[in-house]
Parts: C-alpha cells; structure tokens; sequence
C-alpha cells in the first residue's frame, strides 16, 4: 500500500463518518431544543427527559471529527478555522447555552424556569443555523461578496429546517399522547420547509460553485448520480403522505410506524451528505487544497490512526450502548 496515496483518504472517509453520525444524532436533539417553546411545561419536560441521556454524547461526534480535521490536516484547519472564526464562535456559544441551561432549568424557581427554557431553544437554533451558514461558506470556497454570504445564510435555514425535522420525527418516536401527536403536527410544517430548503440549496450549489456544477453535469455522472436526487424526492414523497395517516392513527390510540418519520429523514440527510461529499472529494478546502497536500506526513498518519483504531470503536460502542439502554418511549423526567 502507497501510504502517502491511502493514509489521507482513510482520514478523510474517518472524518466524513465523524461529521456525518454528529449530523444525524445531535441533528436531532438540536431540532428538539429549537422545537421546545410550541410545548406546553409538561410536553417540555417530556421532550428534554427524549434527549437527556443522549444529547451530550452526541456531541462527541463534532469533538472528534474537528480533531482529526486537526491532527491529520492541519493545513486545512488553519485555513477552515480561520475563515470561519464568526460562525464557529456563534456555534460555541450556542452549544454552551444549551449546556447551561439544560443543567439549570431543572434547579430553577418556577418563575425563572421559562426563561432557561426559551435559553435552551436559543441555543439551539444559533447552533443549528452557524452550522448551515459555516456549510455554505465552505461550499463557496469562503468567496467573498453578498451572493457568498446569502448563500450560506439560506444553508443555515435549510440545515435548521432539516434538523427540526430530525427533532420531530424523533419526538413521534420516543413519546405518546398529544406530545407524539403535536410533534407530528410539527414535522408535516418541517417537512415544508426542509423540502424547500433542499430545494433551493440544490439549485444554489452548482450556481454558487463552478467546480461543484461540473462534476455534477456531465455525462455520464449526471445518469449516474440520478438516483440520489430521484430517491430523495421518493422519501419526501412517503413521509408526506405517511404523516396524515400516522396523525390518525395516533387519534385511535395506535402507534405502529411510529418510526418511519424519523427514518425517511435520516435517509434523506444520508443522500444529501452522499451528495455533498462526492462534489467536494479530493478537495478538502475547494479551489484550494485537496486531501493529499494537506495531510501531515505519513508516519504522523500511522501514529494518529492508531489512536483512531482505539477511539473510534470505543466511540461506536458507547453509542451503540447508551441507545440500547435507553431504547423504547421516554420516561418522566426525573433528576433525583
């Protein structure tokens, strides 16, 4: 094996995977915390007890996909970081209020419980749209001009439509009653909006960048790449006809396929990502450099994917356990 060829792509397909997990999994419970003032205080209480054993971990995810962003390009780091200095500033600051204010909404006086609530949901949704705008930054190559910055904002919007979501299907889910029928109320308005968000960030994308339209529109990858746009639109095209038949359903008092909101997302946020990354791969700053001029050299590689041999997997178990405890309807929240 040409190690100088291979080491950088496994990194980048680690990485990927890294970024792709934190997506799906605190794409979620961030769409969650962004739905929270629609619920009533004991709805709320039901939606924070659906993500409370899950949404700190699930945040290790982004910590070690920036990490290995980190150790195995650092070239690319200094520059991504460097752009995007603002958008990952307000994305800190919103992950630290959702720490906050999770902690604290529980120990509260009642009368000051609405206003960590309403910190938790603004925490979220600054984490969400700095997290679409540094995508569509990214995406630009970081180009300067109102165009670039309107880009990224509409990026913003879409990946916080598309986590509210994420956070619906996840509440129709984990709950029951009217909390599980409101939360589907909530995806068919998401559903809306993600569908347009995509849409429009869709036909941005190839316009906003050159390279990106040119790998997408040339034969014969167009036929080849068909399938993702044509089955994304087959998802959407399920969860909006499944939504009004689970609402009724939920009225009888029935909960079969509770799941399927949630899953037809996850395969449209999978697609979307499949997508992303084929218009991006080799570069890993576009216009730039791609993954082999900024890695660091191969004997760093081996020693960092050593550790990563160890971490990951210790991650993926983790996770795997922590959902496999917690599987099935959210209890009563309870910090006692």
């Amino acid at each position: 094996m040409n190690a100088e060829l291979w080491l950088p792509v496994i990194f980048a397909g680690l990485m990927a995977l890294s970024m792709l997990i934190y997506v799906v999994l605190d794409g979620y419970d961030l769409g969650v915390g962004v739905l929270l003032p629609l619920g009533n205080d004991e709805e709320r209480d039901a939606m924070i007890a659906s993500i409370g054993p899950f949404w700190d971990a699930n945040e290790t995810w982004l910590v070690l996909g920036v990490g290995l962003l980190l150790v195995a390009f650092p070239m690319a780091h200094g520059i991504i970081l460097g752009q995007l200095y603002l958008p990952v500033a307000i994305m800190l600051l919103g992950l630290i209020l959702r720490g906050v204010a999770f902690d604290f909404r529980v120990k509260a006086q009642a009368h000051h419980q609405p206003a960590w609530n309403l910190a938790f949901a603004a925490g979220s949704l600054l984490a969400s749209l700095s997290q679409g705008v540094m995508l569509g930054r990214y995406l630009t190559g970081f180009a300067p001009g109102a165009g670039a910055w309107g880009f990224a904002l509409l990026t913003g919007l879409g990946l916080t439509a598309a986590y509210v979501l994420l956070g619906a299907g996840w509440l129709i889910m984990k709950s029951s009653g009217q909390l599980q029928q409101r939360a589907t109320r909530w995806a068919q308005w998401a559903l809306a909006g993600t569908a347009l968000a995509v849409l429009l960030v869709s036909v941005a994308t190839p316009l906003a960048s050159s390279r990106i339209a040119a790998k997408w529109f040339v034969l014969p990858d167009f036929l080849l790449l068909l399938p993702l746009p044509l089955i994304s639109v087959a998802l959407f095209g399920l969860l909006a006809a499944s939504l009004p038949r689970l609402a009724a359903r939920q009225r009888a008092g029935q909960d079969a396929l509770c799941w399927l909101p949630f899953a037809c997302t996850v395969g449209i946020v999978l697609l979307a990502f499949w997508g992303l990354a084929y218009s991006v791969f080799p570069e890993i700053v576009i216009g730039q450099l791609d993954i082999w001029q900024a890695a660091s050299d191969p004997e760093a590689l081996w020693v960092i994917l050593a550790g990563a041999a160890v971490v990951l997997p210790t991650i993926i178990a983790y996770t795997v356990f922590a959902y496999r405890v917690f599987w099935g309807k959210a209890g009563k929240l309870s910090y006692s």
